[in-house]
């Protein structure tokens, strides 16, 4: 196969504050397969997407081959999710031209922003960084803020430029939104009740060529203020495209960090269905 689009599921099984929680089972099914699972769903059978788990562990080595999981291994020296991407397409010997890193712990994340992402790439072959953000409701927004006030490094937000790419992200709310009360009225009255903000999501797809550069490139002076890898690219020149996605009624959540959080992907399962 042609690979053009690789979809890479970095996968660690050691984790401080939940240990094994690849293969933790979130409502009777491993995590990991879940996120397997909405990978392959994303690439909807087409001929020039694959998708591999990396992983340094023995565990998660043999779950895959159990499951017929396209798996490579990688050392246990990476440092982080994209350096055991790099690592993993260096011992396949193959050069996608597009790379989507979807961590193995985030198994609550759409199949249809993960496809969303790979179009935006196929529309432009310009693109150089993909990631998905969603458009806050107003009570989603007043949610957010409330949030902001026990744990104000929770959540992301990004301002988007007319051609669609990101001019900036941040831990703070952006923008800050003057005649709040009358611009919530005009959403009320028009019935759609979305707010001018949008929320970051943290997935990210790579032209090949900004995958490789990204170890290389300096750290940037903002991006070690707020905490945010993404503003390396901006700092150094690069375009982010951002994908505007929908969760279309389904209940949004991040990854899973603790067992606590199965728990919740489980309520959240029960209630809104399988993807």
């Amino acid at each position: 196969m042609d690979t053009k689009i690789l979809i890479a599921i970095p996968s660690r099984y050691a984790s401080t504050r939940f240990p094994g929680k690849p293969l933790a089972k979130i409502a009777g099914k491993e995590m990991l397969l879940r996120v397997w699972e909405n990978a392959i769903k994303a690439a909807d059978g087409a001929e020039d997407v694959r998708v591999i788990v990396t992983s340094e562990d023995d565990r998660i080595e043999n779950f895959c081959k159990d499951k017929e999981i396209d798996f490579v291994r990688t050392s246990d020296t990476c440092k982080t999710g994209t350096d055991r991407v790099q690592e993993a397409i260096s011992k396949l010997g193959i050069t996608p031209s597009f790379v989507i890193n979807l961590q193995g712990d985030n198994p609550m994340c759409p199949p249809w922003f993960i496809a969303d992402m790979i179009a935006a790439y196929k529309s432009d072959n310009q693109v150089q960084v993909v990631t998905p953000v969603t458009r806050l409701s107003w009570a989603e927004l007043d949610a957010l803020r409330e949030a902001k006030k026990v744990t104000p490094f929770s959540g992301t937000t990004a301002i988007i430029g007319k051609d669609m790419n990101a001019l900036w992200f941040s831990k703070n709310i952006i923008p800050a939104i003057r005649k709040e009360k009358e611009l919530r009225e005009a959403a009320a009255a028009s019935g759609d009740n979305l707010s001018p903000i949008f929320r970051h999501i943290g997935l990210y797809g790579y032209a090949l060529e900004a995958l490789k550069a990204f170890a290389n490139l300096p750290e940037g002076e903002y991006e070690k203020l707020e905490g945010l890898e993404q503003l390396r690219f901006i700092e150094n020149g690069y375009r982010v495209r951002v994908v505007v996605v929908d969760y279309k009624g389904y209940g949004s959540m991040s990854g899973i960090d603790s067992p606590e959080d199965v728990k919740r992907a489980e309520e959240l399962f029960a209630k809104h269905g399988e993807f």
